[in-house]
């Protein structure tokens, strides 16, 4: 039972309590350009699953026999394969995705959360813990580029665009703001803004909910007291 809540616990801990974008703060440089649109924060979250999942595998498993002097050289040649063919797939199969996300995919090699991960975790733990804490970060991560993706395309141009990833000609809109879009809001100055907003939204809904768990536990405190003075 103790085992089980503790791989839960890998598993959560990377989409609310540690999420790589919205606690930690890290990996910042592709959360600009990849959340213009909701299709491009898929497409990042994707290739970023992809990657951060098998080099947390792969690193997990050899992790007894890489010489602890080169581990972060074996780490990043790990990362840069898997990126580079994730980076290939999209070029040959999504190539109006690759081409908007540009160099921001192969980048994904030196992400602070893809190597933070590895180091940190997956060097230290088992391979299915290591695989349950890729999945939790992935997810967080993903949490954070589409809710951020989601305001800046419907405030910078007024609606929706759903493409098919394979076939770029297929596409369905829906804009019913159109003609109050904010265009701004698709450039870097509305990705700072919507950034900071979230942020801000997601600390207070933390600050609540912790200040609410305080409040239980001094209750709970107080009446163990007074029944123990009775």
């Amino acid at each position: 039972m103790e085992k089980t809540s503790q791989k839960k616990e890998y598993f959560l801990a990377g989409i609310f309590k540690e999420n790589p974008i919205l606690v930690s703060l890290l990996g910042l440089c592709p959360i600009i350009p990849a959340t213009t649109s909701i299709m491009n924060a898929l497409t990042m979250s994707v290739a970023v699953l992809f990657v951060l999942f098998f080099s947390n595998i792969i690193i997990s498993a050899i992790r007894k026999i890489v010489p602890n002097e080169i581990r972060i050289p074996i780490y990043i040649v790990i990362i840069a394969s898997l990126v580079t063919c994730i980076d290939l797939l999209l070029q040959a199969y999504t190539p109006s995705l690759s081409e908007s996300l540009g160099v921001f995919i192969p980048l994904i090699t030196v992400n602070c959360i893809i190597l933070g991960r590895a180091e940190a975790f997956a060097s230290k733990h088992s391979v299915v813990d290591s695989m349950l804490d890729a999945l939790g970060v992935s997810i967080g991560f993903a949490f954070a580029c589409l809710i951020i993706a989601f305001f800046r395309e419907l405030i910078g141009t007024g609606g929706f665009t759903l493409s098919n990833p394979f076939d770029s000609s297929q596409t369905v809109s829906w804009l019913p703001l159109k003609d109050y879009a904010w265009s701004a809001m698709t450039g870097g100055i509305g990705g700072f803004m919507t950034f900071g907003f979230v942020l801000g939204v997601y600390n207070t809904i933390n600050i609540l909910i912790n200040s609410k768990k305080e409040k239980k536990i001094e209750a709970q405190k107080a009446l163990a007291s007074s029944k123990g003075a009775n």
